[in-house]
This record gives structure tokens, sequence and C-alpha cells, in this order.
């Protein structure tokens, strides 16, 4: 098996939303009757490109949203607008390759290649090919990818998984060529996805949260992770998604039912949720766990960039090891810790 060693520098990254500048916008999300086009997003991209710069992250997922009602079945008048932003989307493709920025989609949870209703199978496909066509366009390489799940069970695994992989062999070569496949939380385990992988040969995702999520064939981590890197071809870069599970206890008013009157009850969390930050020592656990694995990392916390922002100098304070897997060096804990107070503010705990 190849354990892909290396003494690269691996990336993180964050979806979609800017958090530490609430001005950036991801995509064009004004309502049809304004005209919405591709080209707006491309440009609010083009800023956070200097944002992602600024703060020398090299890894972000783009909105699934960036060409609005692009794919509507019922608005026409949208459907050209990737053909009409070629030269647009080769501008801002070249701009990520001279910034070496690794970009990718994860499509909407409508996108369903398993569903029995051939109408939803075939919107699906429509939705990843304009996705596919938007980064062909862009020129970028193999590892810009369009990550999306398996869909539903339909109370039946085994035939949801078979239904998948017949649809694979339907699917258009620009969107076979980008698609990688990820396990979830609650339906498909990464068993499931791998016995996926082998009846089509779609790459796929290793999720950490997932798997503890979801792991009834009780797998062992480290393989299970070499496994799924070993999906993607000699010479690209896997990517994973990393995430903590919520744990804070919240404070709800519920009426109550005998009394009708309004009370405060406590709501302890659900651990499929994704917390705000990551637990910086969770965190080194698992990269020392994936020791002489080569992978990024998108971070899929709830405070996404600034998740990744306080990631860093605690990755330094706590596991400088695992810091330096990441490109970070002693020297920069200064400076990472300063453009963390810049966006964030640490209250002190009560009593402490």
């Amino acid at each position: 098996m190849d354990m892909r060693a290396t003494t690269r520098t691996a990336r993180l990254g964050f979806p979609v939303k800017v958090m530490g500048n609430p001005d950036l916008k991801s995509n064009d999300a004004r309502r049809s009757q304004s005209n919405p086009h591709l080209k707006v997003s491309l440009e609010y991209l083009h800023a956070i490109f200097d944002y992602l710069v600024a703060h020398d992250i090299s890894m972000y997922r783009m909105s699934s949203d960036v060409a609005p009602y692009a794919t509507h079945p019922d608005m026409p008048q949208f459907h050209g607008m990737v053909k009409e932003s070629a030269a647009e989307l080769r501008a801002l493709g070249k701009r990520a390759k001279e910034l070496d920025l690794r970009l990718s989609f994860h499509p909407s949870q409508f996108v369903v290649l398993n569903s029995p209703d051939p109408v939803l199978v075939d919107k699906s496909i429509w939705d990843l090919a304009s996705q596919a066509e938007m980064l062909d366009l862009m020129e970028l390489g193999s590892e810009a990818v369009l990550v999306i799940h398996v869909g539903g069970t339909y109370g039946d695994v085994p035939a949801s998984r078979a239904r998948w992989a017949e649809t694979w062999k339907r699917l258009p070569e620009p969107v076979r060529r980008r698609l990688v496949l990820e396990h979830d939380d609650l339906r498909f385990s990464a068993a499931d996805v791998l016995w996926i992988h082998e009846h089509t040969g779609v790459r796929l995702i290793f999720d950490y949260q997932h798997f503890w999520c979801l792991n009834p064939e009780r797998a062992d981590l480290r393989d299970t992770l070499a496994r799924v890197l070993a999906t993607w071809p000699e010479g690209q870069i896997p990517k994973i998604h990393f995430s903590s599970p919520r744990t804070e206890l919240r404070e709800v008013k519920r009426r109550d039912p005998a009394t009708k009157k309004q009370k405060m009850v406590h709501v302890a969390p659900v651990f499929t949720g994704h917390a705000d930050f990551c637990n910086p020592f969770e965190f080194a656990t698992f990269m020392r766990t994936a020791e002489g694995l080569d992978f990024d990392v998108m971070l899929e916390a709830k405070a996404k960039d600034l998740a990744l922002i306080r990631l860093r100098p605690d990755l330094l304070r706590y596991a400088p090891d695992v810091a330096a897997r990441f490109g970070l060096k002693p020297t920069q804990e200064d400076a990472l810790e300063a453009e963390e107070d810049a966006l964030l503010e640490e209250v002190p705990e009560a009593g402490a």
C-alpha cells in the first residue's frame, strides 16, 4: 500500500464564508429579479483571494452558489452564464495558480446520485457538470475537486451503494475526472465508500469526525485513512476533512406542556455537529496517528477562517512537531498570536 511518506508542507484550508472580514461576500446572492451573475461572484472571489494571501492561507472551498440559477430548470435565462464567463474564469484560475491556492467545490445536499428518482439524478448530474465546467475553464489541475456524499439509504444500504456505482457509468467525463466521494456521519461509513471506490475508481475523502460518528465495522482509524488516501493516484495530493464535535451546553427557553409557562431547559450537544473551533489536542493526536501519510486538511469548523487562524498558534504552543508539518516555525509564534488577537478576543473564565 502507498503510505505516501512525505516531507512536503501540508496545507490548511477553510470553506466558503470569511468570518474575519464580514464585508467579503462568497457569491452573488441577489434574487433572480436582480439578474445575479457568475461574473459578480468571481469579483468577490478575487477579494477573498486577497484575504487568503494576507493571512497565508493556501486552500479554500468556493461556494457552490457562485453561478446563481445556472442550472435552475425554470430559468433558462441563466443557463449560459458559465460559458459567458469563460474569460473571467480563466483569469481567476490563472491567479489561483500564481498564488498556489488549492480550490474546490462541495455541491449542496440536493445533489444526489443514488436517488431512485431519475429526475433528481439528472438534475444532480447537471449541477455537477456545471461546476466541473467552471473548474475546467479555470484550467485548474486534478486536485481541484467536487466533493459529494453518497446520498440517501432509501431503506437499503447495499442497493443504494450499487445504484451510485451504476450512475457513475453515465457521468460526463469532466465530472468523473473532478468528483470525489466522502463518507458521512449517519448513512454511509468509510467502509461503504471504499466499496464504491472498488466498483468505480472514484477518489475518496476521509472525514475525521464522520469516522467517529459512523463506524459500524469498527475499522481502525489509521488503516482506514491510509486506504482512503490510496484511492488518489500517484502524483495527486489527497485532502481530508477535520472538525471537532460540539460540546457546549445550551440553555433554551421552552414552553412547559403542563403549566404552559416558559422555562429554561438545558440542551446537550449533538456530537455530529461541528464545533466553532478545532480542539488542538484532538487535532495533534490525529496528525500523530497519521504520521508518514501525506494529505492536505480542510477544516470544517463553524468559525471558518477564524478557526484556522486560531489553530496555527495553538499548534506551535502545544504540538510543535505537528505545526512543522504545516510549515509553521517557532519564530512565527508571536506574529501568529498577534494575527489571532487582531481578529479574536479571549475572555478569561470566571474565577480564573
